[in-house]
């Protein structure tokens, strides 16, 4: 079970981070997925900010663990905004979204399972 947290954090944390960096640089895939969603292009840096402290969370939950539970259950529930976002626009375009939920969730799953 270890080797399974251990992994599914990192690879979590990374697939936020990525996404984070993206957004904060100001890359056109974000922002034409601000675009898409109707969304106004200032929320860019707070998306991105949330991606990243949560990237921060979970590698934080190595030494101190209620913080990776937290950020992991924060980055699903961003996640789960991002549906609501794709689907209020009719979007059917999910598949990014898919891996990313999937990571996340069986992150939270895994991390509380090796913690308690």
């Amino acid at each position: 079970m270890f080797a399974a947290y251990v992994t599914l954090t990192v690879v979590a944390a990374f697939l936020a981070g990525s996404a984070a960096v993206t957004y904060l640089i100001g890359h056109d895939y974000p922002k034409a997925q601000v675009r898409m969603k109707r969304l106004p292009m200032w929320w860019m840096p707070m998306l991105g900010s949330v991606l990243a402290a949560g990237a921060i969370g979970l590698l934080a939950g190595f030494a101190v663990p209620i913080l990776g539970v937290l950020a992991a259950a924060g980055l699903v529930l961003y996640f789960v905004g991002a549906l609501i976002a794709h689907l209020r626009v009719g979007s059917r375009d999910l598949v990014g979204w898919a891996v990313f939920v999937t990571t996340m969730t069986a992150t939270l799953v895994v991390t509380l399972i090796h913690r308690w």
